[in-house]
């Protein structure tokens, strides 16, 4: 099976937007569910709604991948599964390392569904010495001593950072010097990457402070409340935030894990 370091996904090179690419593990995970109970083909208005978008931009979506469906017919489920992970490059072994075996960091090596999709934790990083050759989730955790090292020897290209926000870009600029090129970070903090790395972020507080924001107004737009009640309880942080267009110094901001 051909590694990660040697292989990247050809998305870009194709023209696919990045809005298109952002759905593409949407209708993965929808088309993973009617393979996983045996269902042969679906419309795309039944795929749309079980991946949460409207079925024109998801034909739309799909063209790019050059799948146009059946008429009459839909769209082949197995052969989508197939096209979309070949396109999101999960039909390769993608070597990770996760760096701070803290409370989340624990919890992500231990996460069943990075080896379903492709994704094989390589090694677990730690600054404690404490941890070192502690196993979590089965696998042995390396001092960060060591971390240009273990990147080398095992062609990753994909680092996760589940530091304090202090120490993140030092793991940030030191994983980028020994070659990763593609960071999910879920410290909060903004990272600062050189072009040519990636980063996506990952904020569970930024997530759970955009559907407060949501329950504040949908409370202000009960009957009986006063007009204007719900602007004006908004706090300034969090106006003119909305679903869908959330941008971050990083991106758009990516959903939470999948369960």
């Amino acid at each position: 099976m051909a590694t990660g370091r040697t292989h990247r996904p050809a998305t870009r090179s194709r023209g696919i937007p990045e809005a298109t690419v952002a759905r593409l593990p949407l209708y993965l995970r929808a088309l993973t569910a009617l393979s996983e109970r045996s269902v042969p083909t679906v419309s795309s208005e039944e795929l749309a709604a079980a991946a949460g978008v409207n079925s024109a931009k998801l034909r739309k979506d799909f063209s790019y991948l050059g799948s146009y469906g059946t008429r009459g017919v839909g769209y082949d489920v197995e052969y989508l599964v197939y096209q979309i992970s070949r396109e999101l490059g999960l039909t390769q072994d993608w070597p990770v390392v996760i760096v701070g075996i803290g409370n989340l960091g624990a919890a992500l090596a231990g996460y069943g569904g990075f080896a379903s999709r492709g994704f094989r934790v390589a090694a677990l990083i730690d600054a404690d010495p404490a941890m070192t050759g502690k196993p979590v989730a089965g696998i042995p955790v390396q001092h960060s001593d060591d971390l240009e090292k273990i990147i080398n020897e095992d062609g990753v290209s994909i680092g996760v950072i589940a530091t304090p926000a202090g120490v993140a870009q030092q793991v940030c600029d030191r994983l980028v010097a020994a070659g990763v090129t593609s960071i999910l970070n879920f410290a909060p903090t903004v990272l600062s990457v050189p072009d040519g790395v990636d980063v996506r972020k990952v904020d569970l507080s930024i997530e759970l402070q955009i559907l407060a924001f949501h329950e504040q107004r949908k409370a202000g737009e009960e009957p009986g409340a006063e007009p204007g009640a719900e602007t004006a309880a908004v706090p300034p942080a969090t106006r003119g935030t909305e679903n869908g267009s959330r941008k971050g110094p990083d991106g758009d901001m990516p959903s939470v894990m999948p369960a």
